[in-house]
């Protein structure tokens, strides 16, 4: 039985380890997350306002999601304070699998972000992998006699308050550049108007369609071979999927830059010749006071003659944010969700070529551009 809760509980921690390390390199990403399901919850009918509030702070519940996910793999791998551990646990894991069942059995969330961008599993894969946990941590609290710390206390005092230190370190850093491991669509190589486009061996989805047409009062259902004559009168139309398709969906689906007028402006953009720079701004009125570094850094680009493009989807503010060091830089609107993926910082500049990604700087960054 000893052997047995040991292993059981090696793989647990590890596993609760190495799962929030890889969402620590990326907070912000657990951070929209959070969101969907906020979003979600509220949209149900769900506590509107407590849901609404949460999504207002969800960068903070995601440190500190990632910080207890951690810790508690650590504590559980040492053996510190085992009892109050395996029930912090398990008590993590009914959580887990139910955001897991509900993603699921609902289907009003894609994926749970457990592993973050870099590990993407399906619905079923996630929940399978909970439910073998869920079993693993109550195994665990049921036999916790067996769980023997691995050193003395003060010792395993001073690595839980080194483990602490390194993981609020890690995401500390990763907020104010950019993530370690980069697993967006957007990351450095890439080339964005390939990715636009549909996989060539995609398979589409198969569709069975009825027309509804009415006469004299009369709705009557017709397939595609059989559409009646004028004298029907159009009233709906009915698809049945038929066949699911598979690898048909762009990896880059929702990726466009309007100019002020509305005209789509994203291919003439990434079809630019040789280098260019694209500064991508949320929201200036979030920097700190007085900071106008990206101000600076568009005239040091300008001065070395190089073009660059600023994208937000707040024109007004990045307008009043740049005052009169603006004129001559185009200026694109993109949609505010698409730019929490591409600028996990705000602001973020990208080094082009073409439509290939070469380099990605966030805002400390800034001054390697001279």
């Amino acid at each position: 039985m000893s052997f047995s809760v040991t292993t059981a509980r090696i793989l647990t921690s590890l596993l609760f380890i190495f799962s929030g390390l890889v969402k620590a390199i990326d907070p912000k990403g657990l951070a929209y997350k959070m969101q969907e399901f906020f979003e979600a919850w509220s949209s149900s009918g769900f506590l509107p306002g407590m849901m609404n509030s949460f999504g207002e702070h969800a960068l903070i519940f995601s440190v500190i999601m990632i910080t207890l996910e951690v810790m508690v793999g650590v504590a559980l791998l040492i053996g510190w304070q085992k009892k109050i551990t395996a029930w912090i646990l398990l008590l993590l894991m009914l959580f887990f699998t139910f955001l897991t069942s509900y993603v699921l059995f609902t289907g009003k969330i894609r994926a749970c972000g457990c592993f973050g961008d870099c590990i993407r599993l399906t619905p079923v894969q996630t929940f399978t992998k909970d439910i073998i946990l869920l079993l693993l941590s109550l195994f665990i609290l049921i036999n916790i006699k067996y769980v023997r710390p691995i050193a003395k206390p003060f010792f395993s005092a001073l690595y839980m308050i080194g483990a602490l230190l390194l993981i609020l370190f890690l995401q500390w850093y990763v907020l104010r550049n950019l993530p370690l491991a980069d697993c967006l669509p957007y990351k450095k190589g890439n080339n964005i108007l390939e990715l636009r486009k549909m996989p060539s061996n995609a398979i589409a989805d198969k569709f069975d369609y009825v027309f509804v047409y009415e006469k004299n009062g009369l709705k009557q259902e017709f397939t595609s071979d059989k559409i009646p004559d004028s004298t029907w009168s159009f009233v709906d139309r009915k698809q049945t999927l038929v066949q699911k398709g598979s690898n048909n969906i762009t990896l880059i689906n929702d990726f466009s830059l309007s100019t002020e007028s509305g005209s789509d402006s994203t291919v003439d953009v990434l079809s630019t010749t040789g280098e260019y720079y694209i500064l991508f701004e949320a929201d200036p009125t979030s920097f700190s006071s007085g900071w106008k570094e990206d101000v600076e850094l568009t005239k040091r680009i300008n001065t070395k003659g190089k073009k660059i493009f600023i994208v937000t989807a707040q024109p007004g503010k990045v307008k009043a944010h740049f005052g009169s060091q603006l004129i001559g830089i185009p200026l694109l609107t993109c949609d505010a969700t698409v730019l929490k993926t591409i600028a996990r910082v705000d602001p973020t500049l990208y080094l082009m070529n073409g439509p290939v990604v070469k380099e990605k700087l966030g805002p400390n960054s800034f001054e390697k551009i001279e």
